[in-house]
């Protein structure tokens, strides 16, 4: 075990790229996205100094408490090797004494139901966080949805939609909705219908700076840029992530106008052809939330993702090793408050 240095990215890149358990979240590039976190890569090597294993690890000191360790859909590994999740825990407790941290918060990309995982993580000082449901509980969405598109064509894939979402994509296409590829200065064009839509569904966006960051690091191998026009005007978009044998939906917008044109619906499949074009393994939709009830508001989410026959998939949620168990249940307590009155804060703001 051992941390990444300067000379080890190239073979850390072409590791996580060619990995089957692969995450755009554990790359560089995305770590270089979020400036204001500290990055360490935990490596796990065997004899012959391969990488076997690795943990992408960020670093933020939260005042009062100390320092944060935090990983976002890690480790990158075979999961039931042991010897392997041991080296990547010993690494992990080593970064913890290095920068003092009060706790190390893992969200993998691990199913649920995967007994074995959760075993293996327990025996290494892994605890399991149980019982969130909704997206402000964990940092990473809980539940998703992804469609499975490995050796699949498009007649395949289109054929298996909902009825009503075939339709969607084919109404949007008669009645003149074009989708193209933007460039950095469309950006604007999407940041301000982001605006419009954080509006309309009460969520907070990102600044536009942020959405210039992501593509200066991701584009054009790892990012893109769709947007949908009617008659020249940018009426809705999206910025999917390509990292490895899958894509991620990871933001979307829609205008108020034309709306009932179904724009998000052609913009979707019009990505999804484009994974299958990479020869991609899955489609991930990300998150929605764990409450399947249709007077819940996120619902129609949850109804427009089910549309295109993805399978709705729970995982594991957060697994954390305390380090300083009471300062960080002091710390969960703050966390809890905070966002109990941001939550607060919003609904006062959308009343006004």
């Amino acid at each position: 075990m051992r941390l990444l240095e300067e000379k080890d990215k190239e073979n850390y890149k072409k590791f996580l790229e060619s990995h089957e358990r692969c995450n755009f979240q554990q790359s560089l590039e995305w770590g270089n996205v979020k400036t204001s976190w500290k990055k360490e890569v935990i490596l796990s090597e065997d004899d012959k100094g391969n990488i076997r294993g690795s943990l992408c690890v960020w670093i933020r000191k939260i005042p009062i408490f100390g320092n944060l360790m935090y990983s976002a859909r890690g480790p990158v590994c075979n999961l039931y090797n042991e010897d392997i999740i041991a080296d990547l825990a010993k690494g992990a407790n080593e970064l913890a004494k290095k920068y003092k941290a009060f706790v190390l918060r893992v969200e993998p990309d691990v199913l649920k139901i995967d007994e074995k995982f959760r075993d293996i993580i327990s025996k290494n000082g892994f605890k399991i966080k149980d019982d969130s449901k909704d997206f402000k509980d964990e940092i990473q969405p809980r539940f998703v949805f992804r469609l499975d598109i490995k050796g699949k064509n498009e007649e395949e894939i289109f054929g298996a939609f909902h009825q009503k979402t075939r339709y969607n994509i084919r109404l949007a296409t008669k009645k003149g909705v074009t989708i193209k590829e933007g460039s950095k200065e469309d950006l604007k064009d999407f940041h301000n219908i982001m605006v419009e839509t954080g509006e309309r569904d009460n969520f907070i966006i990102r600044s536009l700076s942020y959405f210039e960051k992501m593509y200066d690091e991701l584009a054009p191998n790892h990012m893109k840029l769709l947007m949908a026009y009617h008659e020249n005007e940018p009426i809705a978009g999206i910025i999917p992530i390509m990292y490895g044998n899958k894509v991620w939906y990871l933001y979307g917008a829609s205008s108020n106008k034309h709306r009932n044109l179904m724009p998000n619906y052609l913009l979707q499949w019009t990505m999804i052809q484009e994974a299958i074009k990479r020869g991609c393994d899955m489609y991930d939709f990300r998150g929605v939330s764990g409450v399947v009830d249709e007077s819940h508001p996120q619902y129609g989410l949850y109804r427009f993702k089910k549309g295109f026959n993805a399978e709705f998939t729970e995982f594991i949620g957060e697994i954390y090793i305390p380090y300083k168990p009471l300062v960080y249940k002091l710390y969960k307590i703050a966390e809890k408050t905070f966002r109990s009155l941001r939550t607060l804060k919003k609904k006062i703001t959308s009343k006004k």
